[in-house]
């Protein structure tokens, strides 16, 4: 009798699943969506009776569908599986890549796992896809003239620390790939990256990704990458003072380095640095530039802004940078040795070069507003 009352549950969960498309052909298809949307991520959250999906488009979720939760929890025991994930576990965080061919994606796929108080919740971060799968020449970033020669400038140099700051989502990483694409197009130097994670593949430079599971993290990587003789660096990220004064060592020792730094403001950049490095002659010494940047939704061409098809009824399709710089003279070294920052001022700042874009229709106040954090046409305080 036990056996029998299997065998017709069984039949039973069979008849159910017929119902409901594979979840391989679902999950295939929506990856392939969120590509041709140009999403940056996809958002799989468990709630009760159903998920939601979201993409991230444009630095910003936007709601796509709901899914059954049987559905769901088949597409997301396929996407662990993919990622050689433990399928069966829900309670603890994991983390996980997809191989392009094995989902018929334009490019590998990042997963995160996490577990929430109404299920589990994966993000898949698609790599390059949709529209960022061509790495951007440095024209192509949208800088400001004197930005863009300042960048261009400083890439040609043989020694110096570039620090790029913004919050996570700022363009930061498309700014250095678009410098390392400079780099190795220059020809006839060493160039070695330390990356968490590597997002693209460039031709011709040295590429490493960080494991801090095996105890690679940046500041080991970045000291044992110097006996390889490089002569430019790209740090992913100085996140401490070890890291930190592997780059202004590096710097001040005839290499160019390029590294990122959480800050709030150009300014701020050299006070966190002042934390991390005691020595503040050395950081006055090597910094040349830093490049502060947002990024702000465009108006949606298509529509010019009214909401269609293309851009998600969102009005918005595409980004472009808000950037402010700072280069550092020789006559502000002695006073940035001394700690006296006050005469770290942008010439443009990201709100003027806001208000440019909006002056130019490229974009609208609401949305500098809402990346600047800005009310009436003055920072908040």
């Amino acid at each position: 009798m036990l056996s029998t009352r299997r065998n017709v549950e069984r039949s039973a969960d069979n008849a159910d699943a017929t119902m409901e498309p594979p979840a391989p052909e679902v999950l295939e298809q929506l990856v392939q969506q969120a590509e041709r949307a140009g999403a940056s991520d996809i958002h799989v959250q468990m709630n009760g009776p159903s998920a939601a999906v979201s993409f991230r488009v444009d630095g910003v979720l936007a709601p796509i569908n709901e899914l059954p939760a049987v559905l769901a929890e088949r597409i997301m025991g396929r996407i662990k599986f993919l990622a050689r994930l433990k399928t069966y576990q829900q309670s603890l965080p994991q983390d996980g890549r997809i191989e392009k061919a094995e989902i018929k994606a334009q490019n590998d796929i990042r997963v995160a796992t996490y577990p929430t108080v109404t299920g589990e919740k994966i993000v898949l971060r698609l790599f390059g896809g949709g529209a960022q799968a061509k790495m951007k020449t440095l024209d192509e970033l949208g800088f400001p003239d004197r930005t863009l020669d300042e960048l261009r400038t400083f890439l040609s140099q043989t020694a110096g620390l570039l620090l790029l700051t913004g919050p996570a989502g700022s363009g930061k990483t498309t700014t250095i790939y678009a410098s390392l694409r400079e780099l190795a197009e220059g020809g006839a130097r060493h160039i070695i990256t330390i990356e968490d994670p590597a997002e693209q593949i460039v031709t011709g430079i040295m590429q490493t990704e960080i494991n801090e599971a095996a105890g690679l993290n940046f500041a080991q990587a970045a000291r044992h990458l110097l006996r390889q003789d490089p002569q430019a660096l790209v740090i992913g990220e100085i996140r401490d003072e070890e890291t930190a004064n592997i780059a202004i060592r590096a710097a001040l020792t005839g290499h160019l380095v390029v590294s990122t730094l959480h800050a709030g403001s150009c300014r701020g950049v050299f006070e966190r640095l002042e934390v991390l490095c005691q020595d503040h002659s050395a950081i006055a010494a090597c910094v040349e530039l830093v490049i502060n940047q947002r990024l702000a939704r465009r108006i949606c061409v298509s529509c010019h802004g009214e909401g269609c098809v293309a851009c998600l009824q969102t009005g918005y399709r595409g980004r472009l940078p808000l950037v402010e710089s700072f280069k550092v003279t020789s006559d502000l070294r002695p006073l940035m040795a001394e700690s006296d920052f006050s005469e770290i001022r942008p010439e443009l700042s990201l709100f003027e070069h806001g208000c440019r874009m909006v002056e130019q229709d490229l974009t609208n106040q609401s949305e500098i507003e809402r990346v600047l954090g800005v009310v009436s046409g003055n920072r908040k305080q």
